[in-house]
């Protein structure tokens, strides 16, 4: 998500992300996988909408000892045993975009997967 120009303060990115979400009933990711020899596979995964929710009440995290400007961070997302759950990254950078990182799939649902035969060159 590109979050564009304005105040970079994490409160409130995550909060655009928030009211972003309201936009969406279910999100999808279409995923190609690393090759397996001559196969090529892919998997269509849901994200439940209530997981990116939790952001909420993420631990926010700003990247002080980057050199960027504005500086980047982090939203932690964690399970109640305090393991990540998934991130959210602020990059401070020219494009100002917020990435989901680290998402565990063990959260998430795996509609259909597909092989296929890589054509030969």
């Amino acid at each position: 998500m590109e979050l564009g120009r304005g105040e970079w303060k994490l409160p409130l990115l995550r909060d655009l992300f928030l009211e972003h979400m309201q936009n969406y009933d279910r999100i999808f990711t279409l995923r190609r996988l690393k090759d397996a020899g001559a196969k090529i596979r892919y998997e269509l995964v849901e994200i439940p909408k209530d997981l990116l929710l939790e952001a909420a009440d993420c631990e926010l995290v700003v990247r002080t000892n980057s050199k960027q400007n504005p500086q980047p961070g982090y939203g932690y997302i964690k399970d109640e045993d305090g393991k990540i759950k998934y991130l959210l990254y602020f990059d401070g950078g020219t494009e100002r975009k917020l990435q989901i990182k680290q998402l565990r799939k063990d959260f998430c649902k795996v509609h259909a997967t597909w092989i296929f035969e890589s054509a030969p060159t």
